[in-house]
């Protein structure tokens, strides 16, 4: 077991993420360039230029280790390149003390399924790996207690990648966050059965919600509910925006929520099912709701036609105006049907396209036409 190294901190990862260079104290500068550093990353293969122009005071410490951080990701199956693409984008890595890259491998490891994976993890998410090893104690605690929740391995690593602050602060805080949304879940009327599968896709799905003071969550709930929402149309909602609620604010969807029944000329009750078939309404600002609900009336669609399919206005006006384009090229009117082809991913829009093209090419079989005299 390696021994736990925080009194041999990193001082100059922990002084370089912190501050900005002219208040780095604790930072080692020269007018000149450290030619080691330099010759060590120009014989990786890095963009030293890039280097340069980016995070140049890098280059001018007095002390790296580029070579033992290249061999450690050599060692864990990272290509040259790969290597390459790491420190330039995140130089300051070769500041990071062995020891405490050592450490960081071996606590990654802990979680992530193998060490190819989180190779592609250090790529994605340098800074995360190459973090203080002043956090390495609350890491360590937070990764024992996310593991005691039974929370699939994968998504403790995908936490620790996109949102390492979470992992950097004291357990107690993330223990706080997840008793709320454990308790909101279960007042709501979710089945206990049912909550290590919602927690665990909320986390995945927005893991910065694990940074958001939990009364948020509380507020935003108490305001729908007063806007008429029903505890099972709550549930729905807080499912469907995984999280995004703790983003919002009662004074923003207030906004918003009067924009849009003035638009759309309806009522509450409809309003709210509205709501229900798209959650996304209500985080976008009233600005972006009117630029795109213009845009559909422009292209010709009616107010009725956006209130059947209100996730048509999830799309920027440039990808529904494209869109449009696209279908009537191949002889679809969205004005005279359903605006549900418009929806979804540029995947999902490809397979409706391709599948109203097989459906306008495909010959009509008619079974009471008469047989030609050869057949």
């Amino acid at each position: 077991m390696l021994r736990l190294i925080a009194s041999s901190m990193c001082l100059r990862c922990q002084c370089a993420t912190a501050l900005p260079l002219h208040l780095r104290p604790c930072a080692t500068l020269s007018t000149a360039e450290n030619q080691q550093t330099v010759g060590a990353l120009y014989d990786l293969s890095v963009d030293i230029q890039k280097v340069r122009k980016l995070k140049g005071w890098v280059l001018h410490q007095s002390l790296a280790y580029t070579k033992e951080v290249a061999e450690l990701l050599k060692d864990m199956g990272a290509s040259g390149p790969s290597v390459a693409r790491i420190l330039t984008g995140h130089p300051e890595a070769v500041l990071c003390h062995p020891e405490q890259m050592q450490a960081q491998r071996e606590l990654w490891m802990s979680v992530c399924p193998n060490q190819k994976e989180l190779v592609g993890i250090i790529e994605k998410f340098p800074a995360s790996f190459f973090t203080s090893s002043s956090h390495y104690g609350n890491q360590q605690n937070n990764i024992s207690y996310f593991q005691s929740l039974n929370l699939n391995k994968r998504i403790i690593t995908k936490l620790m990648a996109s949102a390492p602050q979470s992992f950097s602060r004291p357990v107690e805080q993330n223990e706080v966050m997840v008793r709320t949304l454990q308790q909101s879940y279960q007042e709501l009327g979710g089945e206990e059965d049912n909550m290590k599968i919602w927690l665990q896709k909320l986390l995945s799905q927005n893991p910065f919600v694990l940074l958001k003071p939990p009364e948020v969550l509380r507020q935003n709930l108490l305001f729908l509910k007063d806007r008429g929402f029903s505890t099972a149309e709550l549930l729905h909602l807080l499912s469907k925006l995984r999280g995004f609620v703790t983003e919002l604010n009662p004074d923003s969807m207030r906004r918003t929520l009067a924009y849009s029944q003035d638009t759309m000329g309806c009522s509450e009750a409809e309003l709210r099912d509205i709501i229900l078939k798209c959650p996304a309404l209500l985080y976008y600002p009233e600005t972006i709701l009117a630029e795109r609900i213009k845009g559909l009336l422009s292209a010709g669609m009616s107010m009725s036609q956006i209130i059947d399919t209100p996730t048509v206005l999830e799309l920027t006006t440039q990808i529904v105006i494209y869109r449009i384009q696209r279908l009537k090229a191949h002889g679809y009117d969205v004005r005279t049907g359903s605006l549900e082809v418009l929806n979804g991913t540029k995947k999902d829009f490809e397979m409706s396209y391709e599948k109203l093209q097989l459906r306008r090419e495909r010959p009509i079989f008619n079974p009471v036409a008469p047989l030609r005299a050869d057949d």
